[in-house]
């Protein structure tokens, strides 16, 4: 019976060798390709007889075809693969092994796995970025208030504010790029620990599996690199987590706000009302992102205790699961994040609104008296500060602050902490209203990177750039894999005839 099935798989096609869509990359595929490729660079090396080498292929695509099968056998561990090998290509089978170990194969297949997971993260930031990119380019001229401290501070560009937002992002796809160059680099044909007198083409193996380079140290490459890439994936996870958090709670606040000039649109799955209280809208989509980017932190927290205090080999930080899941998880967050922001609605006239509310302009007063007028800056700042002070005490906006009144705090000032300047006022009322009108704030701006229009739009554009950038390597390094799986899977196919 063996003989028969193996003369029917040395028949395949290369159409029936061609990888499924639905095949899953998992840790069972991983192992094939590696035997596949161990088959061939030893086949290629004359290391395996030719009719070896045959009877070998026939029983790794064997093995293959079964695990492909609904409710087929996919091990995922070499002492469990092994076997199956065994079972349909005979003892000879296990001339594959020498020079080989669980060790190395399995530390392979981690990395493998989280390069697959890194790209397809990487692809979801760029879809989120974008996202957001696109939310700031139709917001350019929306003037809102921006806060610190829990309280509002200045007032901004809704663009601006999200560009913020963005670098962040876009340091966590620069640091996944990064970390992939460390990643990307294959263990295999180190063994154990310090390597093999079997000579394995180590070079043209890390080429079929897709891999940029070697790991150059024997220890290293199943010791302590496998430990260390959850790790440090763990820190860009737990970094955009925060950048997702850290948006949520600042749009949160808006609802403890009787009039918010940005929330939810009502209904669908967005938002809920409450089982008591009839006037209530809760933010059901938002405390869900909220939600998950908590577990993206608490999971990625938990590759460091799983790391904590092991022995060489050991295996609790390097399993696939939960490395996967982290990844997975941070995938879904970023999913629901997106869903999110396409359901913000931003009323412009009322964020305006609640800039003019309030004294956020307040700091341009001392900018202007010392930038025109060479007032210094902490004079300019208390004279600015009493303005408040007296407008909250009499329930005054900066639309509607009676100008007698800026003179005369001026004057009081002045005298006190710097007379030589003259108690005399240099700003008209003319200067005072268009100093603390926001809009004009933004548009004389003069900072690099600041909101203005010209600076602004340079700020798009570069974001723009860096989405472009992440999406082409995303994909080149997505073809450069599966260039490296075809190759080998069409050598491979060669010893099925």
């Amino acid at each position: 019976m063996r003989i028969k099935a193996l003369s029917v798989i040395v028949g395949l096609t290369v159409s029936t060798l061609a990888f499924a869509a639905t095949t899953p990359k998992d840790e069972f595929f991983w192992l094939s390709q590696i035997n596949k490729a161990s088959l061939v660079l030893n086949s290629q090396e004359g290391l395996l007889k030719p009719d070896v080498s045959k009877k070998i292929a026939a029983g790794i695509q064997h093995v293959i075809n079964a695990g492909d099968k609904e409710g087929g056998a996919r091990p995922s561990r070499v002492i469990k693969y092994e076997p199956l090998l065994i079972k349909a290509a005979g003892m000879d089978a296990t001339m594959l092994h020498v020079g080989r170990s669980s060790q190395d194969m399995h530390a392979t297949y981690y990395s493998a796995i989280m390069r697959d997971n890194v790209l397809r993260l990487s692809s979801q930031l760029s879809t989120t970025m974008e996202l957001l990119n696109k939310l700031a380019k139709a917001n350019e001229d929306t003037i809102v208030p921006n806060y610190t401290n829990g309280v509002a501070a200045q007032p901004n560009s809704y663009a601006h504010y999200l560009q913020g937002l963005l670098a962040g992002f876009k340091r966590d796809s620069k640091r996944l790029q990064e970390f992939y160059v460390r990643l990307n680099l294959c263990p295999m044909g180190t063994t154990v620990l310090n390597g093999t007198s079997w000579p394995l083409n180590r070079d043209k193996m890390a080429h079929y599996l897709g891999f940029a380079g070697l790991v150059e140290d024997a220890y290293d490459a199943s010791q302590i690199k496998p430990v260390d890439e959850p790790i440090e994936l763990s820190a860009i996870l737990t970094s955009i987590a925060l950048h997702v958090g850290t948006f949520v709670q600042d749009l949160s606040v808006q609802y403890a706000q009787p009039r918010p000039w940005i929330l939810l649109q009502e209904g669908g799955d967005n938002t809920y009302v409450s089982s008591a209280m009839p006037q209530k809208r809760n933010p059901g989509l938002m405390i869900g992102v909220r939600e998950a980017a908590s577990n993206v932190i608490g999971e990625a927290q938990g590759s460091v205790f799983r790391a904590h205090n092991i022995i060489p080999g050991m295996i609790d930080p390097k399993r696939v699961p939960a490395n996967t899941k982290m990844v997975a998880d941070t995938i879904k967050m970023l999913q629901q994040f997106d869903k999110m922001v396409k359901a913000l609605r931003i009323n412009k006239e009322r964020a305006l609104e609640e800039v003019n509310n309030d004294w956020t302009s307040s700091q341009e007063v001392a900018d202007v008296l010392m930038r025109k007028y060479g007032l210094p800056f902490r004079v300019g700042h208390h004279v600015a500060s009493h303005i408040v002070s007296y407008a909250k005490a009499h329930n005054l906006k900066p639309t509607n602050f009676p100008y007698d009144q800026v003179k005369t705090i001026y004057s009081q000032v002045v005298k006190k902490e710097y007379p030589s300047a003259g108690p005399v006022c240099p700003m008209s009322e003319q200067e005072f209203k268009q100093t603390v009108n926001p809009k004009s704030i933004i548009e004389n701006r003069r900072t690099s990177g600041g909101p203005q229009k010209a600076e602004l739009e340079k700020a798009v554009s570069r974001t723009d750039a860096v989405i472009e950038q992440n999406k082409k390597w995303t994909k080149d390094q997505e073809q450069k894999i599966s260039s490296a799986l075809n190759e080998l899977n069409k050598d491979f196919e060669t010893y099925l005839k």
